[in-house]
């Protein structure tokens, strides 16, 4: 068989032969880790590193925690996969259900468990479509909203999108932000689709007035709002939503990452009343065989639980200032955008950025880089980092910015 990679990029990454597994690019992190425990991913060699990115925003509350392997392990007693999502009730699920939505506001009371965000994201698409019978869709520029087809049509970045074009029609972008430009909102829109916060574009911050004004022209012209809280939500930005501090609620929220405590999940949740849609004209309106998977649901739910009954969430934002002010007195550094533990360094330019990455994993530190926002390195650690941790950390990202 003749390959199409060279000989020098096989025996830099012999995993992608070796061990038959596709990777997503030539130049992976390459750390072979063993197991992980509170802050900690820890290497073959018993080297520990702090996780600064929390799995890319999914440990939210660290590795290992009891409450929720427990869970895990006493739903693997029970049973696995029973049935296509939607036919059995099953306890986890319902669990999970009860759980999210009694966090939630009284229109959003109504869980559909998926496997992922981006598949969240895909079913949010097609029940504003559902509800509306209209077919244009309204985005961001900046935005990031997954990999999958629906979900790379609606995001921003055109280098990601170009070879697997033609995507998706009927999709318009709007600046984020800016108010005028949610007059391309109208009659004929069946959804905005927008991040709380925008995360792959480098932790974007909206105003209150802004996003009080999305509700507002959504609402006017009977479009469906749908808030993206893959990366922003479960405690992230301070709140367990992000949404929350804007005193505004959407139509359809979607979730991912942390919702699993560390188990591949996502989610959307609307109102009982617009999920109905998808049960009729065609029955099977959305359909996955393994939604809502009673093991993934019940880690879900103890991840939930155990962020209520600690009150995780109250501590984020003390946190985070404290990081943020940190950072920003660190030399060559022009700008930290922070809410909660969501964090953007921006530095003079992406050679800096890939330097200052690089040193830290040197250091025995985890940050990374940002899809679409070169200039800039991203952390979100742990929701559950310890102070003492913190200055840790902060001495390495130190270390690494002043190299």
């Amino acid at each position: 068989m003749k390959l199409s990679l060279s000989d020098n990029t096989m025996k830099e990454n012999p995993i992608f032969f070796n061990n038959h597994l596709a990777h997503t690019t030539m130049f992976p992190l390459g750390l072979k880790i063993t197991h992980a425990e509170g802050i900690y991913v820890i290497d073959e060699n018993g080297r520990k590193y702090m996780d600064m990115v929390s799995g890319i925003g999914v440990s939210n509350l660290g590795h290992g925690v009891k409450y929720i392997t427990e869970a895990i392990k006493t739903q693997v007693d029970k049973h696995l996969h029973v049935m296509v999502y939607g036919e059995y009730e099953q306890s986890a699920q319902s669990r999970a259900g009860r759980a999210l939505c009694n966090l939630l506001p009284e229109q959003l009371n109504c869980a559909y468990f998926v496997n992922s965000g981006t598949e969240a994201n895909e079913a949010a698409l097609k029940l504003a479509k559902r509800v509306t019978r209209r077919s244009r869709i309204v985005s961001c520029k900046g935005a990031y909203h997954g990999s999958t087809h629906g979900s790379l049509s609606v995001s921003s970045n055109e280098v990601k999108k170009a070879a697997f074009r033609p995507l998706l029609p009927d999709v318009y972008f709007i600046r984020f932000g800016v108010i005028e430009d949610l007059e391309l909102i109208d009659e004929n829109t069946a959804c905005l689709i927008m991040e709380t916060i925008q995360g792959d574009a480098g932790i974007r911050i909206p105003t209150v007035e802004y996003m009080q004004a999305v509700r507002k022209r959504c609402t006017e012209m009977g479009a469906m709002l749908i808030l993206d809280e893959i990366q922003a939500g479960m405690g992230r930005t301070g709140t367990m939503f992000a949404f929350e501090q804007f005193g505004i609620e959407p139509d359809i929220l979607t979730l991912g990452k942390a919702l699993g405590g560390g188990m591949p999940i996502g989610c959307m949740v609307s109102s009982q009343e617009k999920m109905r849609e998808l049960t009729y004209d065609p029955q099977l309106g959305h359909i996955s065989t393994f939604a809502g998977h009673p093991v993934v649901c019940a880690s879900a739910a103890a991840c939930i639980e155990y962020m209520v009954e600690n009150k995780i969430v109250d501590d984020v934002e003390r946190k985070g200032r404290y990081i943020a002010e940190r950072l920003r007195q660190m030399p060559g550094v022009i700008e930290v955008r922070q809410r909660g533990l969501f964090f953007a360094i921006d530095m003079t330019n992406a050679d800096i950025v890939s330097k200052v990455v690089t040193t830290c994993l040197e250091k025995g530190l985890i940050s990374f880089w940002f899809l679409s926002c070169p200039s800039s390195f991203r952390i979100a650690p742990p929701l559950t980092i310890s102070d003492e941790e913190i200055e840790v950390a902060l001495g390495i990202i130190g270390e690494a910015i002043g190299c």
